[in-house]
């Protein structure tokens, strides 16, 4: 029997990148990669579950620095390849940097300039 997991235009390392989104402001938090099993515990769970491939392992968003990713609801593309998910940021923090989104540089003057301030120093969310 074909699941929605099925549906998944998988790419040949079996991942598909994910989007996620503030669900209240609609500011784009971070993207990573999502394989059968991350998106089906996202699912069941509720909350984001990546897939790291630096680690080659499963990774609950949060899990260290408690800045956990509700999930309100989960969207796919017109391709079947990219997912977006619209969450709940607990904490405020969705990058490993600190700050509220992964996107906080912006080009000028043909420079990289960050643009948003770190919330909280990193040495503190991953003790």
């Amino acid at each position: 029997m074909k699941t929605y997991l099925d549906e998944i235009a998988w790419n040949s390392d079996g991942l598909a990148p994910a989007i996620a989104q503030d669900a209240d402001t609609g500011l784009i938090l971070m993207v990573a990669w999502m394989n059968r099993e991350a998106l089906a515990l996202t699912v069941n769970e509720n909350r984001a579950v990546y897939w790291s491939r630096s680690r080659q392992k499963l990774w609950r968003k949060g899990e260290e620095s408690g800045n956990v990713q509700q999930l309100r609801e989960l969207r796919l593309d017109c391709d079947n390849d990219v997912i977006m998910m619209q969450v709940e940021q607990i904490g405020g923090i969705a990058c490993h940097t600190g700050r509220r989104s992964c996107f906080y540089r912006v080009l000028r003057d043909g420079q990289w300039q960050s643009v948003d301030n770190v919330i909280k120093d990193p040495k503190e969310l991953y003790q």
